[in-house]
């Protein structure tokens, strides 16, 4: 019988069974629950509920207010204020009000996603927090409302998709580039309901990579993205005060059976820009070099920590954004935020010309700050440039990395960026 994938692993562990098979039911009890903004729809759905029989558990669930901040419209205000009553009234520990930062970048940051975790988000890119090894998949807010009231959930267990790396990726190509490659490779649906597991030079790839690798593991239909919790991991784990007692670290082995396997060689990657209107419509960038640009967009859960701000100011340093274009940089967190700007790198981006938002998600999704009009074209380091994603259905977004960006604003148009960091 051959080995057990990631994804059977934890599955087996957290359904109580000695092993299960791709396509089993599991009941499951998370580790925890996030929720963002939309708590508020979520506890209506069983507000009856709540006041006869309250939650299962006030530690299972995390909230972080981040979709639309500060609130936009007095609408918005009230579901803010719903959130804060919610919180109070039933005692929920794991709490963050607006400006501590995007949910998934807070999972991470304060530890709430960890080795051989089970963690559910009522957000599909809830599969980010794969980067540190953690079984993490994005649920509806149906079942996000019934987790509440019982504790535990149900899940298919996923087939897998190995991808192996080897190589190094050149200084001027990063992990979105990276990400949008394998995109391309296996379609936006082609790991529908799998679980994608990366293996190989991970030591190449850093913890913000693999960040940014397995945020957009859902772009490419995957219930999972996940990397191996490697010495780089632990090392990133102590670093934040997780103590290595408050988690027991899982990997597939060496044997288990995959549904498919894909192979990249990192040094063989070129920058790539993700096209209108589709994640998967990605294209090197001497293909769409020259595409004049409107606002350009530096920052998201995708890619707003300290090192794509860091590499985006080494490009911007001493430079200005072009005249008729305007930069947003928008950091995952409040840390982030902190970081840069003692590391110089948010002065830098600052003094270019771009103009600093809070930690959130609105400009992302389209729904506050930095909402394209008609005809307009971001270039952008989000995770998806679906029609209408940044609040205006005759606009276009073109999804790229930080360096791909910053490069970009200096000309108003997209730009090689190998070309600005070798000047």
């Amino acid at each position: 019988m051959p080995g057990s994938t990631f994804a059977e692993k934890i599955l087996a562990r957290k359904g109580g069974k000695d092993r299960v098979q791709p396509g089993q039911i599991v009941t499951v009890r998370p580790d925890h629950l996030l929720s963002h903004d939309n708590t508020s729809a979520i506890v209506e759905k069983i507000a009856k509920d709540l006041a006869e029989f309250g939650v299962a558990d006030p530690d299972l669930h995390v909230i972080v207010l981040d979709h639309v901040i500060p609130a936009a419209s007095d609408k918005i205000a009230a579901g803010h204020k719903a959130v804060r009553e919610y919180v109070r009234r039933y005692g929920v520990r794991h709490f963050y009000d607006i400006g501590e930062g995007i949910c998934h970048q807070i999972m991470i940051e304060k530890g709430l996603a960890l080795p051989g975790m089970l963690v559910v988000g009522s957000d599909s890119h809830t599969c980010m927090y794969g980067a540190v090894g953690c079984f993490a998949t994005g649920i509806d807010r149906t079942e996000a409302a019934a987790l509440l009231l019982t504790g535990e959930t149900w899940l298919k267990v996923p087939t897998s998709i190995r991808v192996g790396l080897r190589g190094r990726l050149h200084p001027a190509v990063t992990a979105k580039d990276l990400v949008l490659t394998v995109i391309r490779g296996i379609g936006a649906d082609g790991a529908s309901y799998q679980s994608v597991e990366f293996h190989g030079a991970l030591g190449r790839l850093t913890v913000d990579d693999r960040l940014t690798v397995a945020n957009m593991g859902v772009e490419m239909g995957a219930k999972a993205a996940t990397f191996e919790p490697d010495a780089d991991v632990l090392a990133y784990l102590d670093s934040i005060g997780a103590s290595r007692e408050s988690y027991q670290p899982v990997w597939a082995d060496a044997d288990a059976a995959y549904e498919r396997r894909l192979d990249y060689d990192l040094s063989a990657l070129g920058p790539v820009v993700a096209r209108p209107h589709t994640v998967d419509n990605v294209a090197p960038i001497e293909d769409v070099a020259g595409t004049a640009i409107d606002q350009f967009f530096l920052g998201t859960c995708t890619n707003g920590r300290i090192s794509d701000f860091e590499l985006a100011a080494k490009i911007l340093k001493g430079r200005k954004v072009a005249a008729g274009s305007r930069l947003l940089i928008l950091p995952a967190s409040r840390d982030i935020l902190q970081r840069g700007i003692a590391s110089g790198a948010i002065s830098a981006l600052i003094e270019a010309g771009g103009v600093l938002l809070p930690p959130g998600c609105g400009p992302c999704l389209g729904a506050h700050l930095g909402v394209l009009a008609p005809g307009e074209r971001c270039l952008s380091t989000a995770n998806r440039n679906f029609k209408g994603r940044m609040g205006c259905p005759d606009s276009e977004v073109f999804l790229a990395s930080p360096a791909t960006v910053a490069a970009s604003a200096i000309h108003g148009k997209i730009t090689d960026p190998r070309k600005e960091l070798t000047r």
